[in-house]
């Protein structure tokens, strides 16, 4: 029998996913997803499959720059009303399905055009399905933030990448398995069909009741002001030039302004939290196959169909234990166990191959990577300004990724001069920095709730209150 205790907390858990918010952010997760690996491996895969050269194809993942520099856009995202669309679904849902709009052609022109003598035709699709794609990633990421309260955000997180991962197997390896038995163009029309799955969810979801402008406008007034009686320009030029401000500058004003003497440190571990998880990322694979001898299929099985599960098992963890015990213990625990976990393959290292012990070790890194991403994106989500929640959570996306893969790129010559082993246990150290600033900003935990943005403003009027971080 379970105590009253655990048959609470399986109930809290069972009301918190099946919320109407978390269940949207499953599909729209799936959304997300699906363009990524078109436009990455599975076009890759097209590319080599039809006998495009390799040099040509490597230039194809320039692609992937559009993930990376979103932020310069983000804050049209925020700012920017929608002629027509804007009026019938509200600002982030309009922008949600603009994107869905381009990714669905961009694949649709992909799948009729020939990679082999229009080569730089099928590039400039990708290029409009990437950077759609991004766009899409934008609005998505700043609706999660403003449709609950930041209690909430750990399940929505969680429920988004089960959904974001389902259609990277759906568009990676369910396309390859597609290919098989038809052709490229059958298999890019019917992503571009899914891409549906996306919009029909946008259709039936609310629009988040949020006064986006208020913070944005006094920035964007005080400048035209100035422009206008200061340096005598036109009006209309004024105007452009305070609304032009406080769409680029105004998110990283407000944030300075807001977090005062703590804005430094929570950008630092906003940047050093994933780079052990992503650095020793880099050379699993290699270890896997190389140094320990695993076949490729018991890694894929272990590390990609098991270890998918195991990371959505701890996404879902963490959402609950979020709402229970607050985002900043749980930051805590996914910093420690994420860099504890990889010394786990520091033993890995010094046994045979074992499928058993490497599922277990898998289930351990997964388990602790599911969880500490999902507080993460919680705790990231509670710290947006309702004014420019878009351009401030694209901020802070590249720059938890950014540092870690650039670090990553290191990390072949650090095995090839010293080993795996100590591979693993440097990337382990790596974590450390992450656990002192989370200490460190829980011990400013009052501080830091005194200077949050007040979420309960950026919610619909019958959600629950959010709940203060213990």
């Amino acid at each position: 029998m379970f105590s009253s205790d655990r048959r609470a907390l399986i109930r809290e858990a069972i009301y918190t996913y099946t919320r109407w918010q978390v269940v949207a952010l499953l599909f729209l997760g799936f959304s997300a997803g699906l363009p990524f690996l078109l436009v990455f491996s599975t076009l890759n895969a097209r590319l080599a499959n039809v006998g495009v050269e390799t040099a040509t194809i490597g230039f194809f993942s320039w692609l992937g720059l559009t993930y990376s520099i979103k932020v310069l856009w983000a804050p049209v995202v925020d700012r920017l009303k929608l002629p027509i669309l804007d009026h019938l679904f509200g600002k982030r849902r309009s922008w949600i399905l603009l994107a869905q709009a381009g990714i669905a052609t961009g694949l649709y022109f992909m799948a009729t055009v020939d990679p082999l003598s229009a080569t730089e035709t099928l590039a400039l699709f990708g290029l409009l399905v990437a950077f759609s794609s991004a766009t899409q990633d934008v609005a998505i990421d700043a609706y999660r933030i403003e449709i609950a309260e930041e209690r909430l955000q750990a399940a929505l997180a969680a429920t988004y990448i089960f959904g974001y991962r389902v259609a990277l197997l759906v568009a990676g390896g369910g396309a390859l398995v597609l290919s098989a038995s038809m052709s490229w163009e059958a298999v890019y029309l019917i992503m571009a069909t899914l891409v549906g799955v996306g919009a029909v969810t946008v259709l039936v979801i609310k629009e988040p009741q949020v006064n986006h402008f208020a913070a944005a406008q006094d920035i964007a007034l005080k400048i035209e002001k100035h422009a206008s009686s200061r340096s005598h320009l036109p009006q209309p030029v004024a105007r452009f030039l305070g609304w032009f401000y406080a769409a680029v500058a105004g998110p990283f004003q407000d944030f300075l302004q807001r977090y005062k003497e703590l804005a430094v440190a929570i950008l630092i571990l906003v940047a050093v939290y994933r780079i052990s998880d992503i650095a020793m990322g880099v050379m699993a694979n290699p270890f896997y196959l190389s140094f320990m001898g695993f076949t490729t299929a018991e890694v894929g099985y272990v590390t990609k169909i098991f270890g998918f599960f195991m990371t959505i098992v701890g996404s879902l963890v963490g959402g609950v234990l979020v709402m229970q015990y607050g985002v900043r213990k749980i930051l805590l625990a996914g910093a420690i166990m994420t860099a504890a976990t990889n010394l786990l393959f520091v033993l890995l290292a010094q046994y045979p191959p074992d499928v058993v012990t490497l599922a277990v070790v898998v289930s351990a890194d997964n388990l602790s990577g599911g969880m500490a991403n999902v507080a993460l994106i919680a705790w990231l989500s509670s710290m947006t300004s309702a004014s420019f929640t878009a351009t401030q959570y694209a901020l802070f996306s590249s720059l938890m990724t950014l540092p870690g893969k650039f670090l990553g790129g290191f990390s072949g010559i650090v095995v090839a001069d010293f080993g795996y082993a100590e591979f693993f246990t440097i990337s382990a150290i790596m974590g450390v920095p992450a656990i002192i600033l989370v200490l460190f900003l829980m011990s400013r935990g009052d501080r830091l709730d005194a200077l949050a943005p007040r979420k309960a403003e950026t919610v619909e009027p019958d959600s629950e209150p959010a709940l203060k971080e213990s």
